[in-house]
């Protein structure tokens, strides 16, 4: 089943005593449910752009957007909110956890914004995610006490919290060591597979977008198909990095 779709999607911005200027152009792509995509480029190509698009925080200029099969024009501010803090989960580069909250508090978040049983249940539905990732025994925990690798599986039980079907990871190895980074992507995987969400990786570095099923880049705008095959020693050693 088909969860995001996007043709022809472009992205304009309109300078002061300048041209408009082009971010994104004529991107296509399907998402399916359970997808294992990555997303390759530098910066300045449009990965932020493309990312605020994918995750429902901006409209294309033209081309067609659709979540779930349904167009995202056609959602009133209201719903794009509910659907996005519902079905999108955000892991990003910099943890951005609260400071002076604990992993639990930090963790229980977004379920302040959760309707019925997961709101109710809270203390202990964020509980859970955290024994899920390995951090059961450091609930109480302020970030300052956790290391990087802990930060990280604490935004990673954050953002899957409330069981999104869509988890967009943007640079989520940046802050970490190789080592640890292949930890939290192997991670990533294994609790996204578990929950059955879509995951679409947003990274520089071929090491780790070699660990997807789908490989594509973005260059200038461009969205195209890569061969990651040509690439076989970042491949091994992103998985010779993981642990067993």
């Amino acid at each position: 089943m088909t969860l995001l779709h996007l043709a022809g999607v472009t992205r304009t911005v309109q300078l002061v005593d300048a041209p408009p200027l082009t971010i994104l152009s004529g991107v296509d792509l399907d998402v399916a449910v359970g997808d294992r995509v990555s997303i390759v480029g530098r910066s300045g190509s449009g990965k932020s752009t493309l990312l605020n698009l994918l995750g429902l925080l901006d409209n294309p200029t033209s081309g067609d957007l659709e979540f779930d099969g349904r167009p995202v024009r056609s959602f009133s501010s209201g719903e794009r909110d509910r659907v996005r803090g519902r079905d999108v989960g955000f892991i990003f580069q910099q943890f951005n956890l609260l400071q002076g909250r604990t992993a639990l508090e930090n963790v229980m978040t977004p379920l302040l914004y959760a309707q019925g049983k997961q709101f109710w249940q809270r203390a202990r539905i964020a509980t859970e995610m955290l024994d899920r990732v390995g951090l059961g025994h450091r609930l109480g925990a302020m970030p300052d006490k956790l290391s990087g690798g802990e930060q990280q599986r604490v935004a990673i039980a954050r953002s899957l919290v409330r069981g999104p079907r869509l988890i967009l990871a943007d640079e989520p190895t940046g802050a970490l060591d190789l080592e640890t980074g292949a930890d939290v992507m192997a991670l990533l995987d294994e609790v996204a597979a578990g929950s059955g969400a879509a995951l679409i990786t947003i990274t520089h570095d071929p090491a780790i977008a070699a660990l997807a099923t789908r490989h594509l880049r973005l260059d200038h705008g461009v969205l195209t198909v890569t061969d990651t095959s040509a690439e076989p020693d970042a491949h091994s050693g992103a998985l010779a990095a993981v642990p067993a």
